[in-house]
Parts: C-alpha cells; sequence; structure tokens
C-alpha cells in the first residue's frame, strides 16, 4: 500500500494581510503586524509620520504600539526617530527556516524509507519541558490518540521528548524540571525526575527512548532523538507509536533499532557526522 501524506502545513500565503480584512478581538496584534510588515517593507528608516500614512493608525496609537516593539526588540528606534527591523525578529526567521528545513528533511527520509509506512509517526522539538509537534502521520491502529500538529505534551511522558531530554548537558535536565514537574498524564507517567534519569541513562546507552503507557494507557512509543551539524544536543526527535499489547520484548528491540537508524538518516541530511 502507498504511504499516506505526512500531515505537514503548508506555507501561509505571502500577503494574506493585505489580501482580506481580518476580523479579531485583538486590533492591536493586527496593528502590531501592519506596522512591522511597513517597516520591513522599506528601504530606508520610516518615521512615525510615514508609518502612520502606510499603515493608516492614528498616530496617537502608533506611538504606544512603536514603543512597546522599540522594547520587545522587534523594532529598532534611530537617532533621528526612524525606525528599522529589529534584531528579535531574526530569532523568529531562523526559527521558522530551522522548521521548515527539518520538517521538509523528515519528509523525505520518511518517504524513501519503507520503515514505518503504516504506523503512527512523529516529529517533535523541545520547547521548554514540553514536547511540540511538526509533523505526524497517524496510521491504521486505533491507538486512542490522534496526533497534531502544534500539539504539545509533557517531555517527560513522550518517547520524543525523553529522547532530546537524554542529550541535554548534565544538570540542565534537572534544573528545568525543579520545580515545574508536570501533572501525570497516566498512572505509567514518570514521577521523580531521578526515575527520568534512569530512561535517559537507558536512552543513551541503547539510542532510543521509550513510552510504555506513560502518555497514554495502552499504547507504547518507541523514540530517537535527531541531530544537527551544531553540536551533541538534539535539534529534534522521531518517535513511532504502537498498542501495548503488540509489542514483546525482542521486538520493542527491534523497533528501536529501527527507529534510531531512521533518526540518523535525518540526522545525516541535517548535517551531522555520520553514526559509525
Amino acid at each position: 500500500m502507498p504511504k499516506r501524506k505526512l500531515d505537514i502545513p503548508a506555507n501561509t500565503a505571502a500577503g494574506v494581510l493585505d489580501a482580506e480584512p481580518i476580523k479579531t478581538t485583538s486590533p492591536a496584534v493586527v496593528r502590531a503586524v501592519h506596522i512591522l510588515d511597513a517597516i520591513g517593507a522599506a528601504s530606508t528608516p520610516l518615521a512615525l509620520a510615514d508609518l502612520a500614512r502606510a499603515t493608516g493608525v492614528p498616530k496617537s496609537t502608533l506611538h504606544g504600539l512603536c514603543d512597546t516593539l522599540v522594547k520587545l526588540r522587534l523594532v529598532k528606534r534611530h537617532a533621528n526617530g526612524g525606525m528599522t527591523m529589529g534584531s528579535h525578529v531574526m530569532r523568529w526567521a531562523n526559527a521558522f527556516l530551522s522548521q521548515t528545513h527539518l520538517t521538509e528533511e523528515f519528509r523525505t527520509v520518511w518517504e524513501a524509507s519503507h520503515t514505518f509506512a503504516q504506523e503512527t509517526v512523529t516529529l517533535s522539538v523541545l520547547d521548554g519541558t514540553e514536547v511540540i509537534y511538526l509533523a505526524c502521520h497517524n496510521g491504521n491502529r486505533p491507538l486512542g490518540v490522534t496526533f497534531r500538529i502544534g500539539m504539545r505534551l509533557p517531555a517527560p511522558y513522550t518517547a520524543t521528548g525523553k529522547a532530546m531530554l537524554s542529550t541535554l548537558p548534565p544538570g540542565e535536565a534537572a534544573d528545568m524540571l525543579a520545580g515545574a514537574w508536570p501533572e501525570p498524564l497516566t498512572r505509567a507517567s514518570v514521577g521523580t525526575f531521578a526515575a527520568l534519569a534512569e530512561e535517559m541513562a537507558q536512552v543513551r546507552r541503547d539510542g532510543y527512548s521509550i513510552d510504555n503507557g506513560q502518555m497514554h494507557e495502552g499504547m507504547i512509543c518507541f523514540g530517537a532523538p535527531v541531530f544537527d551539524a551544531s553540536g551533541e544536543h538534539a535539534v529534534a526527535a522521531l518517535a513511532v507509536s504502537f498498542l501495548t499489547n503488540e509489542i514483546d520484548a525482542e521486538t520493542g528491540r527491534r523497533i528501536g533499532r529501527q527507529m534510531r537508524e531512521l533518526a540518523d538518516q535525518l540526522s545525516v541530511r541535517l548535517g551531522a557526522p555520520v553514526q559509525r
């Protein structure tokens, strides 16, 4: 059977704000975006009067919005009062480019692989103590969970979260979770950092992680960290999910090794050294 298409969001069409008015309960956000669009499109710094003409925002409102954008480093105000884009915008741009590249490379690797063609496979990144799903393929098995792009889950309870946490420097994961241990999702959810540390040691030893009913009862997931050329800390992780009663110990080890191989293939495409 052919593989189903991965659920990866398409790029938003450029100029959508110009194409149609936006109905919203947060007009200040829309005005701020229009301000940033106008400043970004200008070849020279924009004065407040020029910005008012370009956006149609009243000067009194514009002044307050620009002051806030300057404080957030989204806008830079020059000595003559003209404004250009601020440095903080680059963080968003870099994050978008890296994640777009990541999902595209994941699509290429997954579609070329004959492994897990009909299984539930996910791609996640770490955001603090949570994982965010960037891409997902929900398989044929009724797992009781439907993964969605943008879904967030506590990192300690997920296979991808365990995989990524295991690559952090000593003490960083402990500091991150100190005083902020997430509410358990099931009775099996790991309850202490000491227990999680044992699981992370297993990931470093075997190359793959296991979530056995910690995120959802009756489901077992196998994950592996994904690296790029920047270093030893994972930039993402892959996971595959099954019904618990389908997996015995030997099958689990085989799946874990296969997930590690798939993650290694993606890592190489992202510039990581070839694993020996």
